[in-house]
């Protein structure tokens, strides 16, 4: 390598288009790399519904659930099954483990769910699909003083008309209603005419019908024959013919029912700014980009609007790509900032040539990962601009390396194509494989399990990328640059002499500190190592106390606020929608109460925090209620969104009757910050169990917003077949058959009507089933043509079921979950005094019982695994990388004694800025792992190389010391500096980031102090052991060859 090195320093055209490869090939790529907000996520799901309507959830777990779940429970690859019995469907929801093929266990299970022939009757086919997670970009919202007709009809052109645009492929209307073909016929028609509801719907099923003839062979041609009676609208049903009397006379469909042709009955309503609404979703799909989709977008409403009546209007709602441009634009300009501050610190420390030189390696990186950045598939999201902003300063290490060591060489006199040739080649060692441990110590970062790891993937991706293309600026690139500083080219640098002039004074104060104070105190050090040695472990014993001791506290994932509001309303199930639309209502009063407060004290320039207000009633059921409260962008808002979701809870209060409701406002969502699931087959253990939890979880002070996901659904009305009525000729299925058309309806067709599909329901009139009595005058027909009454033909039950049913692994289970508040509490310390206390009781008072921790506990606990691991395989990559060059294995030991003590220097880091230890402070972590072993690796080599040429050992460290002090300063400021600016960032949206450079930062801080003081005093002390154990002599120890001429 040494000879490429030199031929390339002396080789400028070839080092240029080496730079101009990854610069301008970086800079083409880069417009055609993938952007979005936040990296896409790969699901390990495989999911299988089955609708199933009208049944209960008791009836869905009988008649769907087990049967699935018997037959997937051995398929390989499939890590836990979970499934949930709701009223009118269920869903087996497969987890795979990390690293299988999805396609492969797809199909698996697609073989066994169609093994199954005895689902009932009336069960939908099953859907197997895969978990995907969609890309929406925007909502539009129609909204106004229309019918729900008019709304919906104006959604669907508006629907048609983005899809006609051809930056847009994929749109969905949410907030209504599916259309649907009502049949109402009244009991007195049917009895007049001795028909069943049955019967009707297979007539018009029979009457609407498009089948294919065959053809006719004409000697001119061929001509094709098809009966042609499909019925697309619901006033073409009204002429089919129903009963055809004895005496010719026809019974039409119109005659004895109304048909309406509207929508579904369902209660699901939207509103937009208090108006009813209609939401239409626009996705982007590839390597759509969120800004192009919303500039096409807006470009529409504007034009649409024009044109619009005044009774009706469209928004835009929720634009996320809004969040994409004000996180490129805030990591951006931290990143200048920070690129400012670490060329203001090269400056200082090199000549202003060389920092420059040295300073044009961070944009060549830069480009040179933008090339490769679509080979890794990482895209241009936040995390990767954040990689960007970590590696700043780390970028260059290795530049500022070799750039001090040719400044050296300037500095006996050499040429300057000589100096760069020499410095280059000399440490080309210790800088690669300080690179490669850098890599060594991302890599974990991959392997990290979870949505977590999913995320935080495309650091490592990027990091990795820049600093291997470093590695190779710095090597084959730099040196021909430095070369470039002939007396020719020193009039241009004359030019800025005077800047240099300031960076002079400064060196010169440097080399008397280090010639001084810095020696004076290394030979103190030195002499008084065991005193140093035990200061140091001291540090470390104290800081571990600081968080053993709760001091620091440990928060998995610390809340980053959103610019939108979310309240989820739960009613006891079976409440009527009007209860649960009077409850949304005076929520969505409160709201419009905590908008005015705040309106109220705004500065002059802000005229409202709020943007709009969406809220849903019904979707998913009567008793479900859900609003949206969307503030402007928290850079232009003077009051954070979690100052307004306070104010607003704490304006709601208790509501009475309310089942469960929770206000969020979190931009990651890695689950609640307290769930926790219990198992067993005894729905009253796992009663009495929730229950015990929910009590004990409302005595800590903090814990808000506690759900169980075990609670009572509707009355049920349980009807069997009596004796009496089975002589008469009626069986059990028909009973169940004339219950069902009569109050769910049933279904004559469905029908393909442009992008929707369209039910045709035949059922009894609303008035006919509003009510209990309704049910008790029903009459059974009977084959024979009569009928009886329901209290004859049947017992009637009353009983009371579940709304929901889950399950895990074949067994049922339910969810206590709540919300921290972190300024009062702590989570996992709650976990921690729940795991020893209430969970521990429980499994004693009910055998059997299991209790999984969920949610974020669960996210953790799979992270931190998983990271373990990955950390344990990286020291030793580490000790592996330090041994090569230095060739042996017990320095390496020395030299990583300084990863502990990083750690320290994280945790002070977080102690002194007031933050919690995060998920993604132990992230910092592990990469600062690689980093801060660099420093002591310069230092340790050095020390060999001068013992090599027979120096003593003390003062073989104390020139190592003086020697290598400038460049392990700067490498460590430059690294510091380039996170400054993020670490100081107030926009909330950047919080979840900082702990991950607070870790970084501070640990390199601290790292640079023990690589100057504390590595040189374990040197001596690992040379006293060897020499107490007569391990080897002092010249024996093992050395690291180099070029010293």
């Amino acid at each position: 390598m040494n000879s490429a090195i030199r031929w390339m320093a002396g080789n400028h055209v070839a080092a240029n288009l080496l730079m101009l490869l990854f610069v301008v090939g970086g800079l083409l790529v880069s417009l055609n790399i993938k952007q979005e907000v936040f990296p896409d996520i790969t699901m390990d799901y495989v999911q299988v519904v089955v609708a199933y309507p009208g049944a209960g959830p008791e009836e869905v777990e009988e008649g769907i659930i087990l049967k699935i779940e018997e037959n997937l429970i051995g398929i390989d690859g499939v890590k836990e099954l979970r499934s949930t019995a709701s009223e009118g469907s269920g869903q087996v929801v497969a987890e795979l483990y990390p690293g299988e093929n999805h396609d492969l266990i797809l199909q698996d299970i697609k073989s066994e769910v169609d093994r199954i022939t005895t689902f009932p009757g009336n069960a939908e086919r099953p859907i197997v699909s895969k978990v995907l997670r969609k890309r929406e970009v925007l909502t539009l919202a129609v909204y106004g003083d229309l019918p729900e007709r008019s709304l919906r009809e104006m959604a669907d052109t508006i629907r048609d008309d983005l899809l006609a645009l051809p930056t847009i492929t994929q749109v969905e209307l949410s907030g209504v209603r599916p259309y649907e073909i009502s049949i109402d016929i009244p009991e007195y028609s049917l009895r007049r005419y001795n028909l069943t509801l049955g019967q009707v719907a297979e007539r018009v099923r029979k009457a609407s019908l498009d089948l294919p003839g065959g053809t006719i062979k004409t000697e001119s041609g061929e001509i094709l024959i098809r009966t042609k009676e499909r019925r697309y609208l619901g006033p073409e049903y009204g002429d089919i013919v129903i009963v055809q009397q004895e005496n010719g006379s026809e019974v039409r469909l119109a005659d004895i029912a109304t048909i309406r042709d509207g929508f579904a009955e369902t209660d699901e309503t939207s509103f937009f700014d208090g108006k009813p609404a209609a939401m239409i979703e626009v996705y982007r799909i590839g390597d759509q980009t969120p800004k192009e989709i919303s500039r096409t977008v807006y470009q529409y409403v504007a034009e649409k609007n024009a044109g619009l009546p005044d009774t009706v209007q469209l928004a835009v709602w929720k634009d996320r790509s809004e969040a994409l441009v004000s996180r490129i634009d805030l990591l951006t300009s931290n990143g200048l900032m920070g690129l400012l501050l670490v060329i203001f610190i090269l400056g200082l420390f090199l000549e202003v040539k060389l920092a420059l030189w040295v300073m044009l390696g961070i944009p060549i990186s830069f480009f040179g990962a933008f090339l490769f950045m679509p080979m890794v598939d990482a895209s241009i999201n936040m995390i990767s601009l954040f990689a960007f902003i970590m590696a700043l300063g780390i970028v260059v290490d290795d530049a500022i390396v070799v750039g001090e060591n040719t400044f050296t060489h300037r500095g006996r006199g050499l040429p300057y194509d000589e100096a760069a040739a020499r410095g280059a080649i000399q440490v080309a060692t210790p800088v690669t494989f300080a690179i490669l441990t850098s890599v060594a110590a991302f890599t974990p970062l991959f392997f990290v399990s979870g949505v977590m790891g999913n995320f935080i993937s495309t650091i490592p991706k990027v990091v990795i990328l820049i600093l291997l293309v470093s590695l190779v600026e710095c090597l084959f690139v730099l040196p021909a640059h430095l070369s470039l500083a002939t007396a020719g080219t020193d009039k241009v640098w004359a030019i800025i002499r005077g800047p240099d002039k300031l960076r002079q004074r400064f060196g010169a104060w440097l080399n008397r500190f280090i010639a001084g104070p810095y020696r004076t105190f290394l030979s103190w050090c030195l002499h008084h190592r065991y005193l140093t040695m035990s200061v140091a472990i001291a540090t470390l014993i104290v800081t571990v106390g600081m968080v053993a001791g709760g001091v620091v506290k440990f928060r998995f994932m610390p809340k980053v606020e959103s610019d939108t509001i979310r309240v989820s309303l739960e009613m006891p199930t079976g409440t009527a929608v009007a209860k649960t639309r009077e409850v949304r209502d005076f929520i969505e009063q409160k709201a419009e109460e905590a908008i005015a407060h705040f309106d109220a004290n705004l500065p002059g320039d802000e005229e409202t925090i709020l943007r709009h207000l969406y809220a849903t009633v019904g979707s998913g059921g009567s008793h479900l209620a859900a609003l949206s409260l969307n503030l402007t962008p928290s850079e232009e808002r003077s009051v954070s969104s979690n100052a307004v979701a306070d104010y607003w809870r704490e304006a709601v209060g208790e509501i009475p009757g309310v089942e469960s409701l929770t206000f969020e406002n979190n931009l990651v969502h890695m689950g609640a910050n307290i769930d926790i699931r219990l198992g067993h087959e005894d729905f009253h253990v796992l009663e009495e169990a929730a229950a015990r939890v929910t009590a004990v979880l409302r005595e800590y002070p903090g814990v808000s917003d506690i759900a169980n996901s075990l609670s009572r659904g509707k009355t049920e009305m349980k009807i069997t077949l009596k004796p009496e009525a089975r002589t008469l000729g009626v069986t059990e299925e028909e009973l169940g058959r004339q219950l069902r058309g009569a109050f769910y309806g049933a279904e004559a067709l469905r029908l393909q009507r442009g992008r929707d599909e369209v039910k045709v329901m035949v059922r009894y009139p609303e008035e006919e089933r509003r009510h209990l009595w309704n049910l008790e005058n029903l009459r059974i027909r009977t084959p024979g043509g009569g009928e009886i009454p329901l209290a004859q033909a049947a017992h009637v039950v009353e009983s009371e079921g579940f709304s929901t049913i889950s399950r895990s692994d074949q067994k049922r289970v339910t969810n206590i979950s709540g919300s921290v508040d972190s300024k009062v509490a702590n989570a996992e310390e709650i976990i921690g005094s729940l795991q020893e206390g209430i969970l521990q009781k429980l499994q004693d008072d009910y055998p059997g019982l299991t209790i999984d921790l969920e949610g974020e506990s669960k996210e953790r606990l799979q992270s931190m695994a998983s990271m373990r691991r990955g950390f344990a395989i990286s020291l030793l990559a580490i000790h592996a990388l330090l041994a090569i060059p230095l060739r042996s294995y017990a320095q390496p030991l020395l030299i990583m004694l300084t990863i502990p003590f990083g750690v320290v220097g994280a945790i002070w880091g977080h102690f002194m800025l007031g933050y919690d230890l995060a998920m993604m402070s132990l992230f910092g972590i592990v990469a600062l792992a690689g980093v801060v072993v660099n420093d002591s690796l310069l230092l340790i080599d050095y020390v060999n190389q001068l013992r090599k040429r027979g120096i003593a050992l003390r003062e073989a460290i104390l020139r190592a010391g003086q020697r290598r002090f400038r460049p392990i300063l700067l490498t460590s400021l430059t690294t510091f500096f380039g996170l400054v600016p993020i670490m100081g960032e107030t926009s909330t949206q950047a919080q979840f980031l900082i702990p991950m450079a607070i870790s970084l930062a501070f640990g390199i801080i601290f790292g640079t102090v023990i690589a100057l003081l504390i590595i040189p005093s374990f040197y001596l002390i690992f040379e006293d052991i060897r020499r107490l154990f007569s391990l080897s002599d002092e010249g024996a120890l093992p050395e690291v060859k180099a070029d010293h001429s």
